[in-house]
């Protein structure tokens, strides 16, 4: 039965993940060579070392993991132990590792442009005051109408009663307020550096579009989905407008999951740290299966 590849976002990265990985495992360490010569600095450096500051700036962070999870794909490849791929999807940042391990692009040229990415999106950040917050609870119609209320976006539908919304910081506080009021169980500000996919990213969005127009993309190896709708696409051209979109577009992640299934995949493989996606996943459909890259293989 094929498995679908499973590549997580900002929010996931810890110090020292892939560390095992390149200890164990030439292939993944030969990518963290790699990505240190493409980059100019010590991407396994900071990653296994540190400081936390330092891995969570969105600039270093999206490359990190997008390093970090196709050494765990690269690992499990080396060790005859990669399942047979029925599709790759990811949560945000993850569509571009999950666009490189279904061969849209190579490691390298796809390791460029997550870095720009996250150049551009940290650039946005530092231009503007902007906050997300979960809203755990409740329907999307409510969120939905909470997010016009106060002017801000619906940043990211992740799973049945988990939704974030994302804007200017003060507005964000105000309608995190005012959530339980309308049925909510939680709302909590997070802890991140900007106002992800929101308005507040189009500065971000319309350089990104710029940076993309020369780069070849090809067809996928095997089924992916964009964030901005849930469904899959396969023209190089669409994939690229909607990683464009992506920025400033809600990221759909329960309706990609579902997308997949429907393809009659239910076991799905994390690739890269923590188990966030796992959480989701069963909070979702419990018949889904969530292991982890260690789950398959010798390595973490």
């Amino acid at each position: 039965m094929p498995v679908a590849l499973i590549f997580s976002g900002q929010g996931a990265q810890a110090i020292g993940m892939g560390q095992s990985l390149h200890l164990g495992s030439a292939a993944a360490r030969a990518l963290y060579e790699q990505a240190d010569q493409v980059l100019g600095w010590s991407l396994t450096g900071v990653s296994f070392q540190g400081p936390n500051e330092k891995l969570t700036e969105t600039s270093v962070c999206q490359p990190a993991l997008y390093v970090a999870g196709l050494a765990a794909v690269a690992a499990l490849r080396e060790s005859g132990r990669l399942p047979e791929i029925g599709a790759c999807l990811g949560l945000s940042l993850g569509e571009l590792t999950a666009l490189g391990a279904a061969g849209v692009f190579d490691f390298a040229t796809g390791l460029r442009i997550v870095a720009e990415r996250g150049r551009l999106m940290q650039l946005a950040c530092e231009q503007s005051k902007g906050a997300m917050a979960a809203i755990i609870g409740g329907d999307l119609a409510m969120v939905e109408q909470l997010a016009k209320d106060f002017d801000v976006d619906v940043a990211n539908l992740n799973n049945p009663g988990q939704v974030v919304i994302s804007g200017e910081d003060a507005k964000i506080r105000e309608a995190a307020a005012a959530a339980k009021g309308r049925g909510a169980k939680l709302a909590s500000v997070l802890n991140v550096a900007g106002a992800y996919h929101s308005r507040l990213m189009e500065p971000a969005r319309a350089a990104f579009e710029k940076f993309l127009l020369p780069i070849e993309f090809k067809t996928p190896a095997v089924p992916v989905f964009t964030n901005v709708t849930g469904g899959r696409v396969s023209d190089p051209a669409e994939i690229k407008a909607m990683l464009v979109r992506q920025v400033v577009s809600s990221v759909r992640w329960e309706t990609c999951m579902r997308s997949a299934a429907a393809l009659g995949i239910n076991e799905f493989c994390e690739c890269g740290p923590g188990g966030v996606l796992a959480g989701m996943a069963k909070r979702t459909d419990k018949a889904w299966t969530v292991k982890a890259c260690a789950e398959f293989a010798d390595c973490a």
